[in-house]
């Protein structure tokens, strides 16, 4: 099947048309689309009115749309200062949560007020969440006065369990955020810029004794969320830790926040998950 072929046949079925009904509309035979449809090609001048009865642009049709899109957004953003940049991405992904949904009402009813214009109207306390939770995956946006979040998941055809590791270890991760010291000493390193520091600073900004600091920073460093290195000084070599910049810590503090928060509310949701989770 040609690309045109697969575009036309996808659009057809998301807009519940038959093969008779598209080709009416454009004034052609029944044939006529099966036969694009199984690797022909329209006529140039018939690209218009296919674009209009789909709904889509004729780049649409060629497949080359979705790439034009990307390459438009991510020359956008690195051409953008960095404050705006992010702002604007979250305008994307706020946009791809409501699209998820599947109900072009709901592009009227929720893009229509700006990201700004919604978090300007929020106080201090207040957490709006957006959830989509269908069978191919789901996502999560949330929207506060000066902090937003998005995450997305696109599900393997196959049971998401199989791509986890196994539970003994996902248990272990979680208990090293529930041992109360190694939370604090990772908090500690959370508030501080991308330099590294010693276990003495650690004991004494923390009020963790310095053995236990070290036990700390030894499992969070065989589990790559903080680095280690050795200084020479003039009273010999000390260990100095930072956390690792590609370390989960932060997202992972966001989603615990999210589940303990008290005022919790879904602003924009669609909930029609049939599969299980795991």
């Amino acid at each position: 099947m040609s690309i045109i072929g697969e575009r036309i046949k996808k659009y057809r079925v998301e807009r519940g048309i038959t093969q008779e009904q598209l080709g009416e509309l454009i004034g052609v035979t029944t044939q006529a689309v099966s036969r694009w449809e199984r690797g022909g090609t329209p006529d140039a001048e018939l690209l218009p009115s296919l674009s209009q009865v789909l709904g889509v642009s004729i780049d649409s049709l060629f497949g080359q749309e979705e790439q034009s899109l990307n390459l438009t957004l991510a020359r956008r953003l690195s051409r953008m200062p960095q404050e705006e940049a992010f702002r604007y991405a979250f305008s994307i992904c706020w946009a791809i949560q409501i699209g998820l949904m599947g109900d072009p009402a709901a592009i009227d009813d929720f893009l229509g007020t700006s990201i700004e214009d919604i978090s300007a109207s929020l106080n201090s306390s207040n957490n709006h969440f957006g959830k989509v939770i269908r069978d191919r995956g789901m996502s999560s946006a949330r929207l506060s006065p000066d902090f937003f979040d998005f995450f997305l998941l696109v599900e393997p055809e196959k049971s998401l369990k199989d791509r986890l590791v196994d539970i003994e270890s996902l248990r272990k991760v979680f208990a090293i955020f529930a041992d109360e010291n190694i939370l604090s000493v990772i908090s500690y390193l959370c508030t501080m810029p991308m330099i590294r520091v010693s276990s003495s600073l650690v004991a004494k900004s923390t009020g963790i004794a310095i053995a236990e600091v070290e036990r700390c920073m030894e499992v969070l460093c065989e589990n790559h969320l903080v680095m280690k290195s050795v200084v020479s000084t003039a009273d010999g070599d000390i260990n100095s830790y930072g956390l690792c910049p590609e370390s989960l810590a932060i997202p992972l503090f966001c989603f615990a926040d999210e589940v303990a928060r008290k005022d919790y509310r879904v602003s924009v949701g669609l909930f029609d998950r049939k599969k299980t989770f795991l």
